[in-house]
This record gives C-alpha cells, structure tokens and sequence, in this order.
C-alpha cells in the first residue's frame, strides 16, 4: 500500500495507514465478521470452482482432513515442546484444523487452536451428511468416532498405524505370494477393539487394504467401506496430497509471517483474509481461463493491484492487456 499511494484515493485514502492504526483496529474487530464473510463467498462460488471431474473417482462429497500450525511466540498462544535451555522464548503456534472439499480445492470448514491441540479432537466438531467420503492421515485414527460414522453412513480411509492391533476374520485378495506385484496386495476384513462408553470394550469391523506403490514402499489402508473396490481406496487416499497443495498455495503466497497485531483475535482475523484471498484467487484463475501457474497468476495480481487494468484478460494474456492499456490514446494523460 505505501508502494501505492498514488493510486489509494479511489478507495478514499489520503495514504497508507499505519501499522500501528492495523494493529489496534483488529485488536477490537472480531475475526468473526471475516469468518463470515469468508463462508458466505464459498456458498456463492462453491458450486462454480468445484470439479465433477476428479480423476479416475467413482465418488461423489469427498472431503480431505488435515491442519497445518502457524508458527508464533507461545506468550500469544500456547505450543508444544520443551521449554528453551538459553532463556529464549519458546516457539508456540495456532494450528488451522481443516476440513476440504476435494472438487473445489479451498477449506470448507475451519477451526483454530493452540498447536498443542490434538488432530484427533478435530473430528468431534464435524457435522457431515450421510454418504460423505473423508480421507485424512493416520493422526486422526479414533475408533470410537470411526464407529459413530458407521451407523451415520459416513465412510472413510485413512492409514493405518503400525503398532495396531487387530483381528482378520476374512481374507478377500492376497497376492503377496506372486512375483513382482504392484498394487493391491491383500484386502482384508479386520476387527478392533476400542472402549465405549460405558468402559466396554467394543468390537468394530473394518476393512484392511494393503498396497505396494510403483517405487516399492507399502501402504496399509483402513477404511468401512465394503463395497468399493481395492484400488478405489487406494486412488481415493492418494488425493489426500490436494489438501498439502492448499495449504502449501497459502503458504507460499500469502506468507502467514508477519501479523499486524498480537492478540488470538487478530492472529484469526488475518488467517481468515489469506483464506478469503486464496478463494478468491480460484475463482479468478477459473474465470480467466488462464494457464499461468497459481503462484505467477498471485504475482502479477499483487504487482498490479492498483494498476487500472482489465483483471482477466490480464491474467489470461499478461501481454496483450498491457499493450493495449499502454496503446489506448490518453493512456497517460494527467
């Protein structure tokens, strides 16, 4: 913005305000105004950013899980570790728990807390509708939830912890014994045990796909799921990297290094304008049409923000737009 005053006054600034103005408004605003308007710009473009198309899925409403921890100084909010052996300020953080829709490519749900928080607790605060497909790591493994889902029609894959302990009751696929296999290498239905509430020990029926990959390493799978095919499970764990990719977009390009303000509220106010902006951004990169890579589209918008240009034929054609703004007569008259 201070790159930019001379072209501020059509949003009504005299100039760029200070950092010290930001910090104290968004002590006293709540982030929960930004939350808002960041949901309710997903209800408006949900339906034309989201892919029917996701390749090789036989499956509709399928939703990624993971988070990702913002890292600050735990005198804002809690962290985890041990305490530092100079004196120094032990590192703390925020950590985003999201939930993605995979056809759409941005956060569907959020929920935000201290880093120390368990990915675990995540799951608790879902409101999914039967027949919703959700794929997330192996950090979220809770059978008592995963039975709860069950009952709901809610299915699942994950990965499977190595220390797991289970009981086969069937075997449906085994190929371990052949030479040179790829893929699907047993398909099992498995048993486990997990306390209700009560203090009983239930048993909940699973399935259990082991994989091997193209570069050799083995996958074990978890999933209720009975009636998908093997491999369908398999390719349907694999898109687990979209919501890596999402937050690797926000990361990189909306650096979350820097707050104008110390305090929860501002920190969430913040998180949730990155948000709002990286949905944005997919809605512009679908409108343009454009080929240019997410990163050098964010680029080229934030040299040009201020620039009176027509934003998607330039993005779409970066040259062309420019020539003819700099072509069009009194172009830079005063």
């Amino acid at each position: 913005m201070l790159a930019c005053e001379g072209k501020l006054t059509h949003l009504g600034f005299d100039k760029a305000p200070a950092r010290s103005t930001l910090s104290d408004a968004n002590s006293k605003r709540s982030y929960l105004f930004f939350e808002e308007v960041y949901f309710e710009l997903l209800k408006q473009y949900h339906s034309f950013i989201s892919d029917s198309r996701l390749k090789g899925l036989s499956i509709r409403n399928l939703k990624i899980i993971d988070s990702t921890t913002i890292r600050l100084f735990s005198d804002i909010l809690r962290g985890v570790g041990r305490n530092t052996k100079d004196g120094s300020r032990k590192k703390g953080g925020i950590k985003v728990h999201t939930l993605m829709n995979a056809f759409s490519g941005v956060a569907e749900f959020v929920r935000m807390t201290e880093a120390r928080v368990h990915d675990r607790k995540f799951l608790y605060y879902l409101d999914l509708p039967a027949n919703s497909f959700i794929v997330f790591d192996k950090a979220y493994n809770l059978y008592s939830q995963f039975a709860k889902w069950t009952t709901k029609k809610i299915w699942f894959v994950t990965r499977m912890k190595g220390n797991a302990v289970f009981h086969v009751t069937k075997v449906m696929t085994d190929n371990t014994k052949k030479k040179n296999v790829k893929g699907v290498l047993k398909d099992q239905y498995i048993t486990v045990g997990y306390k209700n509430t009560k203090g009983e020990t239930v048993r909940l029926r699973l399935r259990r796909i082991t994989c091997k990959a193209e570069d050799g390493k083995i996958y074990v799978f978890l999933t209720n799921s009975f009636t998908l095919p093997a491999s369908q499970i398999a390719l349907i764990y694999k898109t687990r990297w979209m919501i890596e990719l999402l937050f690797k977009q926000i990361k990189q390009n909306f650096p979350l290094r820097y707050f104008w303000g110390n305090s929860e509220n501002a920190i969430k106010m913040q998180v949730y304008c990155v948000l709002i902006a990286q949905l944005l951004m997919v809605v512009i990169r679908k409108k343009a049409a454009t080929k240019k890579s997410f990163a050098n589209m964010i680029t080229v918008i934030r040299l040009h923000l201020m620039s009176y240009v027509e934003l998607f034929e330039f993005i779409k054609d970066t040259y062309k737009a420019w020539r003819k703004t700099y072509n069009a007569p009194n172009a830079f008259a005063t």
